[in-house]
C-alpha cells in the first residue's frame, strides 16, 4: 500500500487501520479461549492496560471482566467477541 501511495486516500487508510485493530482484537480473543495459565495472565495484563484510559478505563475493564477480576464471565465475553468480530471485519471490508 505504501508503494502505490494508498496513504494519500484518508478513508482507505482509516479503514485499513480499523481492520488491523479489529483483526488484532480477534486474535487476542482467540488466544485467551484455551484458558491456560498463559491465556489467563495474557487476559489479565492486556485488559489491565485498558484501565489507563482516562475517565472510563476502570469502568471499561470491569465491564470486560464481568466483575472485579478475570473470571468465567470474562471467558464468556471473550468467546462472544471472538465469534462476532469476524462478521464485523467482513462488514468493514
Amino acid at each position: 500500500g505504501l508503494y502505490y501511495g494508498s496513504y494519500t486516500f484518508l478513508e482507505t487508510w482509516n479503514i485499513g487501520v480499523i481492520l488491523l485493530l479489529t483483526v488484532m482484537a480477534t486474535a487476542f480473543m482467540g488466544y485467551v479461549l484455551p484458558w491456560g495459565q498463559m491465556s489467563f495472565w495474557g487476559a489479565t495484563v492486556i485488559t489491565n492496560l485498558l484501565s489507563a484510559i482516562p475517565y472510563i478505563g476502570t469502568n471499561l475493564v470491569e465491564w470486560i471482566w464481568g466483575g472485579f477480576s478475570v473470571d468465567k464471565a470474562t471467558l464468556t465475553r471473550f468467546f462472544a467477541f471472538h465469534f462476532i468480530l469476524p462478521f464485523i471485519i467482513m462488514a468493514i471490508a
